[in-house]
């Protein structure tokens, strides 16, 4: 069944590289606008063999998951607290909403003037990207409990952190894995647009590298290993979150 849920992306993903590598093939689309997958392929195995991709991966991997850890332990407590009290909702809630619209690119500078230049500032800005999504799925989550089921919790005498800790987070476990899940692969694209504006060692880099080159089948070698960093990470946060939504008996599409 899981298979059979997940066979149309495989078999449009097939046919997608199957269009890509015919265009390219028969010189319709010139090469040095977009590159044979063939030549992708290779210039990925290339790179790992020369020992620089797979270090420049997990420096992207890091950074991207510290900024989800900040954001977590900083966007959880504050979807919290906007579900649960009306005043710090509105004192809050438009700030986060405002926030938005700040575009990612716009930030990095000021993050370099006020911390300086590698890990921290990178960091920084993939919470930044994260912490709305984390913030917006707790704060449903916490909404969306039965009113019915909290109620039988206070018959039986939970209040304050024993209710939060028993019942309201526990309920939503789902909804913030989400929120977390697609916050984790926008952290993927904070970092790397971080280390192009700020500097550093990971995708972001090497990007930036073969964009000065004009390197167009390195810079697709980089994006296709961004594109299967993030579905892998995708994948796996899914599979927690619906572990976690079988234990509670929240279904997860």
């Amino acid at each position: 069944m899981k298979l059979r849920r997940w066979a149309p992306a495989f078999f449009l993903g097939v046919a997608l590289i199957l269009l890509w590598w015919a265009l390219t093939a028969s010189g319709t689309i010139a090469a040095g606008i977009v590159p044979n997958p063939v030549d992708v392929v290779r210039r990925i195995g290339t790179s790992f063999s020369a020992g620089y991709m797979l270090p420049a991966m997990l420096t992207t991997l890091g950074e991207a998951a510290a900024g989800c850890v900040i954001a977590a332990v900083v966007g959880i407590p504050v979807g919290y607290g906007l579900a649960k009290s009306p005043l710090f909702s509105r004192l809050v809630e438009p700030y986060v909403a405002v926030s938005q619209a700040v575009p990612a690119v716009a930030v990095a500078p000021l993050l370099v003037i006020w911390i300086g230049y590698g890990f921290a500032p990178i960091t920084v800005l993939c919470a930044i990207m994260v912490i709305f999504p984390v913030i917006v799925s707790t704060s449903v989550g916490v909404r969306g409990i039965d009113h019915d089921v909290l109620g039988a919790a206070r018959l039986d005498g939970a209040s304050g952190w024993r209710m939060a800790r028993s019942m309201e987070i526990p309920l939503a476990a789902p909804h913030v894995l989400a929120g977390l899940r697609t916050g984790f692969t926008l952290s993927i694209t904070g970092a790397v647009v971080g280390e192009m504006v700020i500097g550093g060692s990971g995708l972001g880099m090497q990007l930036t590298t073969a964009q000065g080159g004009a390197d167009v089948t390195g810079m697709f070698a980089v994006i296709i290993l961004m594109a299967v960093l993030a579905a892998i990470i995708y994948a796996l946060a899914l599979m927690v979150e619906r572990s976690i939504s079988r234990k509670v008996g929240v279904d997860v599409a």
